[in-house]
């Protein structure tokens, strides 16, 4: 068997890589960006059709973006998430019909409020993050009336040593780290009331991975189901090594959230014989040991 995993640099790709490659399925692996991989742009629709039609793939998993909902980034998650969707899916039509593709979606697309999100609620573009990954959701539907075999995958906060330093659970584990070895630094932090799912990006590809695996289901939201203040992450990181964060961490009170609590209704998931392994301190220690 072979895949093509898109957006192979980021934790999910590096996560969906390992796996497939425990179940003896052979990897290509594609980034953008420099490294031991096929180096390609999934927004490059002539690329895009080449590689499906070379290697007419018995899975394909799109998990390239730029997870930010940053409004500057609208054109890059445009080319990216939609364009790159369309790309993927129409080669596939034309070269690889017999390919389950997989297509990232995200918990911030639904209209949240406060409430455990599930697949079957109604989406909102409220972001430019948001509005491209609703686009591709319907390019997925779409698809899957012609007969493609496409999943959507609505992925909730997962966290790994992968990450990178501008999210709040790496920069924390980070600044903990750095503190226990003498640092006098201060923590400068946002509103630590915000609660969200810290599930293990490991778990979250395992849930990927199941769920192209399978005919009966089609779009689930992955994740916990579980919610964790930013205040818990930093507890949790400081008692790693006994300390306190009220003694290494200043509040900006002029930060305003994007919302208060994100989290997912993951039954259907679970449905199929998935939940994740690894709990909320178990993640701490990984995030405290590998970063």
């Amino acid at each position: 068997m072979k895949a093509i995993i898109f957006g192979a640099n980021g934790q999910d790709g590096y996560y969906l890589n390992e796996i497939c490659l425990k179940n003896n399925i052979e990897t290509i692996a594609v980034s953008r960006s420099e490294g031991n991989w096929t180096k390609g742009d999934i927004a490059n629709y002539s690329f895009v059709e080449e590689l499906i039609k070379k290697h007419k793939p018995d899975m394909v998993f799109h998990v390239a973006a730029n997870s930010t909902t940053r409004h500057s980034a609208l054109f890059e998650n445009h080319a990216t998430i939609s364009t790159g969707t369309l790309n993927l899916l129409e080669a596939v039509k034309l070269h690889s019909p017999q390919s389950r593709v997989f297509i990232t979606g995200s918990g911030v697309q639904f209209k949240n409020t406060g409430h455990p999100i599930s697949e079957k609620d109604e989406f909102e573009g409220n972001s430019a993050y948001s509005v491209a990954r609703i686009q591709s959701v319907y390019a997925a539907r779409y698809y899957n009336s012609l007969g493609i075999k496409t999943y959507v995958g609505y992925l909730f906060h997962h966290e790994s040593p992968l990450r990178k330093e501008h999210h709040v659970s790496k920069m924390i584990a980070l600044a903990v780290n750095r503190i226990h070895k003498g640092s006098n630094e201060a923590i400068e932090i946002g509103d630590i009331t915000v609660r969200k799912e810290w599930s293990f990006a490991g778990d979250i590809a395992q849930g990927i991975f199941d769920l192209v695996n399978q005919d009966t289901i089609h779009e689930a939201c992955i994740g916990s189901g579980i919610a964790y203040s930013i205040e818990d992450w930093l507890n949790t990181c400081f008692s790693y090594y006994n300390m306190s964060w009220k003694e290494h961490v200043q509040l900006k009170s002029s930060f305003k959230p994007e919302y208060s609590c994100l989290v997912s209704n993951p039954s259907t998931i679970k449905s199929i014989g998935w939940k994740p392994k690894v709990d909320f301190n178990e993640l701490a220690s990984i995030m405290l040991k590998e970063s």
